[in-house]
């Protein structure tokens, strides 16, 4: 690992700028994101890298899919990075290694890890529900992206399709009638707040207050998250599923009713050391996986070079 690098972490609506020196992750700046444009997002990156001081590496943490060997963005959501070399202009503008990948797996990147740097989950399923759902995927300590860069979007299977007759529904854009986005995410848990005359964005407090309304929306959420979860415990057999992203902080009026549901659907015998918790990051988690990763994937690239 690299002795000092920067995580960033681009939201649409915030940017994280963080230190990693060692093992310690300095407290990060947050900084409005700058949605106008591209070329004024990637002034806004430069500055706040520069800003944070001398690096051996910057890893940057995007909403969208990334094609991770060449650091472009193929697609995008919030900002206006679409069709993006990032990784390259970053590069020739701060002159230092750079490394880009989606916020969902660098999260995922940095719960598999504790504060000292050390692997603590080999084998990691991370769900962020936010406005939309992302993820990641850890397998033996590193991360999992498939042919192009582009796997873990688990937010886009289907966990409640109607499938008695043909055609099957389907909608032109994204999420998928039936998707996990469409059903478990913020978005749906603000959906099934109104319901209950509770107001977008304060379900989660409300639950937390005693509202029994509130409760049986998240309750109704936990439970189609749990169904989620369940698929991914079945294919991946992993130490941990992890649930980060705004609507976590909602704890066990969450968790409770997902670890339910997913016993369910659990085939038997598999999952039997699988734990699912609460992100422990919180929503440092993307900017500190965007640093690890710098660091890791700046250590490699020291070795081959030494080579």
């Amino acid at each position: 690992m690299r002795d000092r690098v920067i995580g960033v972490d681009v939201g649409g609506t915030k940017v994280s700028v963080a230190v990693l020196e060692g093992s310690t992750l300095r407290e990060p700046r947050i900084l409005a994101t700058d949605t106008s444009d591209a070329p004024h997002l990637l002034d806004q990156l430069v500055d706040a890298i520069g800003e944070a001081g001398p690096a051996d590496a910057v890893g940057v943490a995007v909403p969208s899919v990334v094609d991770f060997a060449s650091g472009r963005v193929r697609a995008s959501v919030n900002v206006s990075l679409a069709d993006v070399a990032l990784r390259d202009i970053l590069r020739e503008r701060i002159g230092v290694s750079v490394v880009v990948d989606n916020d969902a797996t660098c999260a995922a990147l940095a719960e598999a890890y504790d504060d000292d740097g050390a692997l603590v989950a080999r084998h990691l399923v991370m769900f962020t529900i936010g406005t939309g759902v992302g993820a990641g995927i850890v397998i033996d300590g590193r991360v999992y992206r498939g042919a192009t860069g582009a796997a873990a979007e688990l937010g886009h299977t289907i966990v409640g399709a109607d499938l008695s007759r043909t055609p099957f529904s389907h909608a032109e854009g994204f999420p998928q009638p039936g998707s996990v986005e469409l059903l478990a995410s913020g978005t749906a848990l603000n959906a099934l707040g109104r319901v209950y005359g509770i107001p977008a964005g304060t379900v989660v407090d409300a639950a937390r207050d005693g509202h029994p309304g509130a409760a049986a929306a998240l309750e109704l959420l936990g439970r189609r998250l749990g169904v989620a979860i369940a698929n991914a415990i079945n294919t991946f057999d992993p130490d941990l599923v992890v649930i980060g992203g705004g609507v976590c902080f909602a704890g066990e009026l969450l968790l409770g009713p997902a670890r339910e549901e997913a016993a369910r659907h659990v085939l038997t015998g598999v999952g039997t050391r699988t734990q699912i918790c609460r992100a422990r990051y919180g929503w440092q988690a993307g900017v500190r996986g965007a640093a690890l990763l710098a660091s890791q994937e700046a250590a490699r690239e020291h070795e081959v070079g030494v080579r």
